[in-house]
């Protein structure tokens, strides 16, 4: 501030006045009429007021703004509030405090609304790691990055060690942050953060907003269909309706449907199983109901309605699952920009040309259109019952004619005997593929089908073939378009074998030798291959890490469309081990590996596959393997060339593979190295989850 003054008077009290006004601005309201006080500044950065006995009267460290520096404590008597704006240092929306429970939280808060997003408020403390029964409400970090909290909060920044200057934020965006000094390049490095996903902290965007995930510009706001932004500099003031509010009862309603979106919090009702149209008919007759979100809870077994009276906290995201219905006077017109902006998700089509299609629906032969599938359905459940009978009894007189005492797998899961796959394989003649698990050969079942014959090399007698094949089954139990399929297995002596889809143009490793991928199928296999990932760890029933992610196990089929491969074999060759959610070994293939492999007490979670993918995204765009016998880290030969571009697009064309077809956008390319080294971070907490990943590569399909 031009022009002021601060003065450290002799009774103890440190004042900052305006040089045009005789009040103070800013005063620490300290007295000590017996003795002269000192003001200091240590190494530490608090600055303190001091009597000459050693008496501290005031400290800076008593009273944090938006920052906690190393050993300066967060107490219960304390708390960090947010900046407004990356400009405007006036108190923002958000605030760090120890809650009355004991928990440190984050919490946002305007003059209208309040609420918690940190951690998870799904869950219960205890849920998310978090002690409420502390004697004390202290937390600190140490100058080597490590935080301790009475809760039972802890982490280390991912450069933890002797580093001085260091420091914890509460960011403008809401989100909590610990920051280390490059004084090299004199920039402060983020090295751990709170949120992983900008878009659930609470009031991102403001009211009747979503917000959604860009790779290039973090998090992305949008005004829902039929709503402008009230603040065209401030989202935080959100969007008003463009159409004049009815009065209640005065008017019939549609409903948007909004796919892949929630507002999360502030339900006038929670409705378990219901359907669609009684949801529809709740939110209707509610005058205060904006919209409802309806979902199907997989856990539950039933479909769950939640009417809201306020639309906050939106959220888009591709992998999320349910659907928001915003409901609307039937007077306003469902335009297409409208339409448009629902589409959150869509199709890049390359026709441009779009036609317009009159139609005319008979209501009476749409009843006998559903009466003819609801019959056809009934014929082919009947099949289905007399082909699964057929199949469980011949199949149960086959297996007690052998007496082997196997166990029948699922449904349609076939078991194969030794004998078949060796006639079908050739005596295993034709090796198509090797690896950690075992040999891969090429065969030609009795009907026809061309399938891949896993032989499995890390199984004994031994072990229960009962558990063996149940979780055989699960694996075959799978389905997405970005999975192998796997037909079928055998289990018979020693022999252990897996019977998968055959993939026409073979792994990924061979393709890209031979040049034969251009850029947009490059995009293809990046964008299928994190949505397989992100199936294995957050979809499926049981927790499945692939811990083997690489070129040679991403397969193609005759389209060049990819299918992620041995996928569930480390919970198969190590049961006991992922059962506990620990392994006793490192699994993967050296270059690929993520850095926890190599410490003991780090955990092992779902977060080494998205590295490991990040390695095959940079050896896709560079054209460079990592395990090509080169030095060093392909990441990190990416951040050098980054570094030495000094802030310009240059490095872009240097870092690119120039022998690969076609031609790129280099905003788009740009985006998809960062995806790609961010899915690299040697610390796991930095790295996005594998739905987060295709979230990003959506957004740049979209942008390109």
């Amino acid at each position: 501030m031009e022009s002021s003054l601060s003065s450290l008077l002799k009774t103890g009290n440190l004042v900052l006045r305006d040089a045009y006004q005789r009040v103070p601005i800013w005063t620490t309201s300290t007295k000590d009429s017996t003795e002269t006080a000192m003001l200091r500044l240590n190494n530490s950065g608090n600055l303190f007021i001091q009597t000459r006995d050693g008496k501290v009267l005031w400290q800076s460290f008593d009273f944090p703004t938006n920052t906690l520096l190393p050993n300066q404590p967060l107490t219960k008597l304390v708390s960090l509030v947010s900046s407004r704006s990356s400009t405007n240092h006036s108190s923002g929306f958000y605030k760090l405090f120890f809650d009355n429970d004991n928990v440190v939280r984050l919490v946002y808060s305007d003059s209208r609304l309040t609420g918690i997003y940190w951690p998870n408020p799904e869950f219960r403390a205890w849920e998310s790691g978090r002690n409420i029964y502390g004697s004390q409400r202290i937390a600190t970090m140490d100058s080597s990055g490590h935080f301790i909290s009475t809760d039972d909060l802890v982490f280390n920044t991912s450069d933890a060690g002797d580093q001085p200057s260091r420091r914890l934020t509460i960011d403008f965006d809401g989100n909590f942050r610990a920051y280390s000094l490059d004084e090299s390049r004199g920039i402060w490095q983020v090295t751990w953060q709170a949120m992983s996903e900008g878009c659930k902290i609470h009031g991102s965007c403001g009211e009747n907003s979503t917000c959604s995930n860009d790779p290039v510009h973090g998090r992305k706001c949008s005004c829902i269909p039929n709503h402008r932004m009230i603040n065209l500099t401030d989202w935080s003031y959100g969007c008003e309706p463009e159409f004049k509010p009815t009065s209640c009862g005065n008017s019939e309603y549609n409903f948007l449907l909004l796919p892949h979106s929630d507002f999360w919090g502030y339900d006038s009702r929670y409705m378990p199983n219901t359907t669609l149209s009684e949801c529809k008919q709740e939110c209707i007759k509610r005058c205060s109901c904006k919209g409802f979100q309806f979902k199907y809870d997989w856990n539950k077994g039933f479909s769950i309605c939640y009417p809201k009276f306020l639309l906050v906290n939106g959220l888009r995201s591709a992998n999320f699952n349910g659907s928001m219905y915003l409901k609307v006077p039937k007077s306003v017109p469902l335009s297409l920009n409208n339409s448009r902006d629902v589409q959150g998700f869509k199709l890049n089509c390359s026709v441009k040309t779009t036609i317009q299609l009159d139609r005319s629906y008979d209501r009476n032969h749409q009843k006998e259109s559903i009466k003819f599938l609801m019959l056809t359905a009934y014929v082919v459940g009947a099949l289905e019952i007399i082909c699964i009978s057929y199949f469980f009894y011949g199949t149960r007189s086959r297996l007690s004619t052998q007496g082997q005492g196997y166990l029948q797998a699922a449904t349609g899961f076939r078991r194969f005997s030794y004998a078949e796959l060796k006639k079908a394989s050739k005596n295993f003649s034709e090796e198509i593929g090797r690896g950690g698990g075992g040999i891969v050969y090429k065969g030609v079942l009795s009907d026809n089908r061309v399938v891949a014959i896993k032989h499995l090399n890390e199984f004994s007698n031994r072990q229960d073939e009962a558990e063996l094949l149940a979780e055989i089954s699960t694996l075959g139990s799978l389905n997405h378009m970005n999975l192998i399929e796997i037909w079928g297995y055998c289990a018979e002596g020693k022999h252990r074998l897996l019977v998968y889809e055959y993939m026409e143009n073979g792994s990924l490793s061979q393709n890209l030798q031979s040049n034969k991928l251009d850029w947009d199928k490059r995009l293809d296999i990046a964008l299928g291959t994190a949505k397989g990932l992100a199936y294995l760890h957050e979809e499926c029933l049981e927790w499945i890490l692939h811990c083997d992610v690489k070129p040679h196990n991403i397969l193609l089929d005759r389209d060049y469309k990819p299918k992620v491969a041995d996928f569930g074999l480390s919970k198969l060759l190590d049961r006991n081990g992922t059962r506990d959610l620990e392994f006793t070994r490192a699994r993967g293939t050296r270059g690929y590996m993520a850095p926890e492999w190599l410490f003991v007490n780090l955990p092992i979670t779902s977060k080494v596959d998205v590295y490991s993918y990040g390695v095959v995204m940079l050896e896709m765009i560079t054209g460079t393997s990592q395990c090509g016998g080169s030095e060093g880290r392909l990441d990190s030969w990416v951040r050098e060339k980054i570094i030495a571009a000094g802030g310009k697009n240059d490095w872009i064309r240097e870092v690119v593979d120039s022998t690969v077809d076609g031609n790129y956008n280099m905003s788009t390319m740009g985006a998809l190295i960062k995806v790609a080294l961010r899915c690299c971070e040697e610390d796991k907490d930095a790295r996005p989850t594998m739905s987060q990943v295709v979230d990003m590569l959506l957004h740049v399909e979209e942008d390109d």
